[in-house]
């Protein structure tokens, strides 16, 4: 057997497990100030995409921040809360003077910075698949009411089923 001297390629997911817990570091210095409040200089830049599912953001600032946004938590700053189980925080912020509430899931945070010590994790966002709809014809409803009094027929009701396959798919753990 030769060595060609190419790494071996892993049959289990370390990267994917990396970059997982170190989400949860974010959550954890989030968390620690939802608690305790920001401790000396220390203050955090927040990117994350928009258009995640779960995110929760004002109108306005969706069409000003279509794609991805970036969020300062230093000195003015409210509500403050982490989710663990859900991955998810919640902070307050005001944008021109308007206080607007903002729900962002883990996974759709890109990217997190602790300037003051010059600490900063990058992250892949990966966005969810679209369950993929597929819509069958639906055979005729069985009639059981009785044809009006003018002899015209009852209206068939037909509804279509959508299916999401996303059951049968093998997920990532």
């Amino acid at each position: 057997m030769e060595d060609d001297g190419a790494a071996p390629e892993s049959l289990l997911p370390y990267d994917q497990w990396m970059e997982d817990s170190l989400r949860h570091v974010v959550l954890t210095a989030l968390g620690f100030v939802a608690a305790n409040g920001l401790p000396g200089k220390h203050h955090f830049y927040v990117t994350f995409a928009t258009r995640y599912p779960g995110v929760v953001i004002p109108p306005r600032l969706l069409e000003k921040y279509p794609q991805e946004m970036t969020i300062v938590l230093q000195h003015q700053f409210e509500n403050l809360h982490v989710d663990r189980a859900a991955r998810i925080f919640g902070v307050t912020l005001s944008f021109g003077g308007i206080p607007s509430a903002l729900t962002v899931p883990l996974e759709a945070v890109s990217a997190f910075v602790d300037p003051s010590i010059q600490y900063g994790l990058r992250f892949k966002v990966q966005m969810p698949e679209a369950p993929v709809v597929v819509e069958t014809p639906v055979p005729a409803a069985r009639r059981t009411a009785e044809p009006a009094a003018d002899g015209t027929e009852p209206a068939e009701e037909a509804a279509p089923q959508v299916v999401s396959l996303d059951a049968f798919r093998k997920r990532r753990e």
